[in-house]
């Protein structure tokens, strides 16, 4: 006897599936970040604002004569002797405008200048007080001839008349008085190698000609007046 087999159930067919497209990472939505354009628009500002101080800065500077090098009191200007430089304006200073560097070749100083410095209106003068009117006779003084360190210019020095090496005293012995000559200090050289100086000394007409004449000998020795007289 034969066993029927039971019927197949055919299986519901399943749901069609959509079709997904292949695509890259999920798009995101930019986000504007202020902060970062805040900073950026600060910094512009600041950066104007700099530009701004610098310009101003540059147009508040004015060309003033410099000292170039170190020039002793007294001593006429050259134009080796200034500079040009640029300075902030301001009230207090009262530098010589880089205008006028002609006008001021020639000029004496009353002051020691010193390189570096600015050249002002207070440090010249219509003569120097340094015997501009006088004869200016330049005496190498030895060392022990003159008073050691204390040399000014505008000092009143008597130049006295040393005695030749082996001179002899008269034959009664009596010393006789020196023979001086009144000075102004106008400059002094520093001491060089041997502690020797050159003092350039402002006299009168007549009496120039008579102290180069001893200075040349290596008789003259420098004897400082009071500053007070």
């Amino acid at each position: 006897m034969e066993s029927s087999a039971a019927p197949s159930v055919p299986r519901p067919a399943a749901p069609a599936r959509p079709e997904i497209p292949i695509t890259t990472t999920a798009p995101v939505k930019r986000e504007r970040r202020w902060s970062v354009v805040a900073l950026c628009i600060v910094l512009a500002v600041l950066a104007g604002l700099g530009a701004a101080a610098a310009v101003t800065s540059a147009s508040d500077r004015t060309k003033v004569l410099a000292i170039a090098r170190d020039v002793p009191a007294g001593q006429a200007l050259t134009d080796a002797d200034l500079t040009v430089a640029e300075v902030s304006a301001d009230a207090a200073l009262t530098p010589v405008p880089a205008s006028q560097k002609a006008s001021m070749v020639g000029k004496r100083p009353a002051v020691d200048l010193r390189k570096g410095g600015l050249l002002t209106t207070s440090q010249l003068a219509e003569g120097t007080g340094l015997g501009d009117d006088k004869q200016q006779v330049g005496v190498q003084v030895k060392r022990g001839q003159a008073p050691a360190g204390t040399l000014a210019p505008g000092d009143k020095v008597l130049a006295v008349t040393t005695p030749a090496q082996g001179e002899q005293q008269s034959a009664k012995g009596a010393e006789a008085p020196p023979s001086t000559i009144n000075a102004v200090v106008v400059t002094v050289s520093r001491p060089d190698a041997s502690g020797n100086v050159v003092v350039n000394l402002a006299v009168a007409r007549t009496d120039g000609p008579l102290l180069a004449t001893r200075a040349a000998q290596g008789h003259i020795a420098l004897v400082r007046e009071p500053r007070s007289s």
